[in-house]
């Protein structure tokens, strides 16, 4: 019998495994032991798929090289062999699992967390790691890992020339374009601006330095305060449209030349009717945040409309179960399964954006004109750790709304009428209650919001609403 090792001497803070990832304040929750140990447990998972090796990429923030090496020589520490592909966006790693046919990778990345956060997010076996099986790796962690009798190789790999002639090979611009596109100082930086020039564009740069000091503003294209030096940028300059990436590049923000942002189910319209046009009939998954139009939409163009929960690793899990050619969620997340592999990618998302709106004059236009309604901001109910859940949960059985169509239930709560929607759910990562409204007028926005403000306070008659 193999002796078992224990992972680390020093205990791992349960705290740092999320919903989707592992997470958490680097050198505080999440060290280099607790990195190393996880290590080992993926290892010993890869050993138990027969699997030989894991891709290890990070991006660029600035304790990515001592926690990417620390992950490194915990998987090696179970003859399990790490191929090393650098800094690069975490599409990349999931791009080389498949080059390299191991199904297998870890991006060690923060993604759009703050400068003092690192993380890791993790597949194996071509199965992403969520939910459960995160709280799995846990557990693992603390029985230790059975010592290997070889320990397995570190190899560096640069797989980015390949990467960028998969993405040019399957993307054509019908015309050049000049565009502006700001990576926020984050790992986009190192490959977008010399894709999209191969492509055929015109690119101005905005902070496309890899920094993980975020010296110029956050790197997280969901909140349109971060979007203002790229709005500044297409005023200024001759661009036609602004591409704007997350931290680790797998979200893509879009704004036109004239300065509206272009949010992420109003992009998924796009998508769609391109999509459609080669998949008739074709579901289109997307998550319970996005706009009550995009369902019509894809009825329009002869697809299935399917709402799903909310987390990108979620939307992807649904997207290998049901083979769809195409999904994507409100916060930004991509996956187009129809010409590419089926993972979140903002870098290529942004290229088959350009491939569409190349075909036309004016791109501002086009997006402009894809249908819209008078909606909110998510707005946070915030809640002490665990009421967030109960809340939903009273909601689900008690609540009553006047004039619903229908209330939909996979993911907190999700009411339609016959002129909007509310939404109220329990947020995977802060004891929070995100809600969101979306109506056709303003009089109907806040009637909507009205019938949720009894309905919450009904629950929970302390709740400090934002709304």
């Amino acid at each position: 019998m193999q002796p078992i090792v224990p992972s680390t001497s020093q205990p791992v803070s349960p705290s740092i495994f999320k919903a989707y990832d592992v997470r958490g304040i680097v050198d505080d929750t999440l060290t280099e032991p607790a990195v190393r140990s996880i290590g080992a447990a993926l290892g010993e998972q890869a050993r138990a798929h027969r699997i030989g090796a894991i891709v290890v990429g990070r991006d660029g923030r600035l304790s990515g090289p001592r926690l990417a090496a620390a992950l490194s020589d915990g998987i090696a520490s179970t003859g399990v062999d790490v191929i090393d592909i650098g800094m690069v966006p975490t599409p990349v790693v999931y791009f080389a699992t498949a080059l390299t046919g191991t199904g297998s990778g870890v991006a060690v990345t923060g993604s759009h967390n703050p400068p003092e956060y690192n993380g890791l997010k993790m597949m194996i076996g071509g199965v992403t790691l969520y939910g459960d099986a995160i709280q799995d790796l846990r557990r693992s962690i603390a029985n230790g890992t059975p010592a290997a009798a070889k320990r397995g190789s570190v190899s560096q790999r640069d797989v980015a020339d390949e990467y960028l002639e998969r993405i040019r090979s399957d993307v054509r611009l019908a015309r050049p374009m000049k565009i502006a596109i700001d990576c926020g100082n984050g790992v986009a930086g190192v490959l977008a601006p010399r894709l999209y020039r191969e492509l055929g564009c015109d690119v101005v740069e905005l902070f496309c330095d890899v920094d993980g000091n975020f010296p110029n503003h956050h790197p997280d294209p969901a909140h349109p305060e971060n979007l203002q030096d790229l709005i500044r940028s297409l005023r200024e300059t001759d661009a036609e449209i602004g591409l704007a990436f997350d931290g680790d590049g797998d979200r893509l923000g879009v704004v036109t030349k004239d300065g509206r942002i272009i949010f992420p189910d109003r992009q998924l319209m796009l998508f769609a009717r391109d999509v459609l046009e080669s998949r008739p009939g074709a579901q289109v998954i997307y998550d319970v945040k996005c706009t009550r139009k995009l369902g019509e939409w894809i009825r329009r163009y002869g697809g299935q409309p399917l709402m799903w929960r909310t987390g990108h690793s979620l939307i992807k899990a649904k997207l290998k179960e049901t083979g769809a050619p195409l999904a994507g969620e409100m916060s930004g997340h991509v996956f187009f399964n129809d010409r590419w592999f089926g993972f979140d990618d903002g870098l290529y998302a942004g290229a088959r954006l350009l491939e569409i709106v190349s075909k036309v004059s004016d791109p501002g236009e086009l997006l402009n004109g894809l249908p819209d309604s008078l909606t909110t901001p998510e707005l946070h109910v915030k809640l002490s750790e665990g009421e967030s859940f109960a809340l939903i949960e009273r909601l689900q059985r008690d609540a009553r709304f006047e004039g619903a169509d229908e209330v939909i239930t996979i993911d907190g709560v999700r009411v339609e009428y016959r002129d909007g929607f509310g939404l109220a759910r329990a947020s995977n990562t802060t004891p929070v209650v995100v809600t969101r409204f979306e109506a056709d007028t303003p009089e109907a926005l806040e009637r909507i919001k009205n019938d949720f403000r009894r309905a919450i306070l009904a629950a929970k008659p302390d709740a400090k609403l934002p709304f």
